[in-house]
């Protein structure tokens, strides 16, 4: 019967230090942070298989310049496999004209993480107390998180952060509004603690609750991407690859979601752009 050991949470780091949407009706899966409430979770590693504890990937968004509707795809870069967007995005920036940077701007490319948490305390939903989520995060929550597994908390918090028992360390979530998006620079781990009415038995169940993290995001093919670029972005009509009727010339960039910091900095966009395509 497979429990939780410190041997599998040095599998989690290692995964984590390699590293370095199918959501629709699932959505009640998610614990979804709100401005202004604060929520404690404990994190839950994959037993089955540690180095899957948490799920990396990378998402391409904007206005469409087509019709105005909001796109987000998953980037094929996830699975270290080329994209064509993250290609296009390159091409416009080592080579194109004035018009084509300033356009591309709107295209941000984020990146984020699944982890599996047991949700302690959420006082706006308490509903979801004593159950299993899935938190959906950027850098800016995920710089707290792998701090305290393999930066200069790990040794203060480390295995504990996945711990059930009475030595595991909860994550305490707090969101709070910085301008008009949503900060999680206050959140932290909390010392150990034991959790509230959690015998060995439950614990176990818990464990076993987690959720398979990769059937959250949705994959498309090289070819379903280059057609949704072609459209959305460059409105090519897709039956006969012309320009087609513009709704929209100058949608506006869209907000970055929650919990994601634009990882863009402009004094070296190329390398970065670069490195995404290596």
């Amino acid at each position: 019967m497979a429990t939780y050991n410190t041997k599998m949470f040095e599998s989690i780091r290692d995964a984590l230090a390699k590293n370095d949407n199918k959501i629709g009706e699932r959505l009640k899966d998610f614990l979804r942070p709100d401005v202004g409430n604060t929520y404690v979770v404990r994190l839950l590693p994959n037993l089955t298989d540690p180095a899957k504890t948490f799920f990396h990937y990378y998402n391409f968004g904007w206005k469409s310049f087509l019709d105005g509707k909001n796109i987000n795809v998953t980037s094929l870069q996830t699975w270290d496999q080329p994209d064509p967007i993250a290609e296009e995005r390159y091409r416009v920036y080592n080579t194109g004209t004035e018009a084509e940077k300033d356009k591309i701007k709107a295209v941000r490319r984020s990146e984020n993480w699944l982890v599996n948490v047991f949700v302690v305390s959420d006082s706006k939903s308490p509903e979801n107390n004593g159950t299993v989520k899935v938190l959906r995060f950027g850098k800016q929550l995920g710089k707290i998180i792998f701090d305290a597994i393999e930066g200069e908390g790990a040794e203060d918090f480390g295995p504990r952060v996945f711990d059930m028992g009475a030595d595991g360390c909860s994550l305490m979530i707090k969101v709070e509004k910085q301008g008009d998006y949503p900060t999680y620079v206050s959140s932290k781990f909390k010392m150990p603690k034991a959790l509230e009415d959690m015998s060995p038995e439950k614990i176990e169940k818990v464990y076993k609750s987690t959720l398979d993290l990769s059937t959250y995001v949705v994959s498309k093919s090289y070819d379903e991407l280059k057609k949704i670029l072609d459209e959305a972005y460059h409105c090519k009509n897709a039956d006969n690859d012309k320009p087609a009727k513009i709704v929209s010339e100058s949608p506006a960039t869209p907000k970055p979601a929650a919990a994601i910091v634009a990882e863009e900095d402009n004094d070296k966009v190329i390398q970065d752009l670069l490195n995404e395509l290596n």
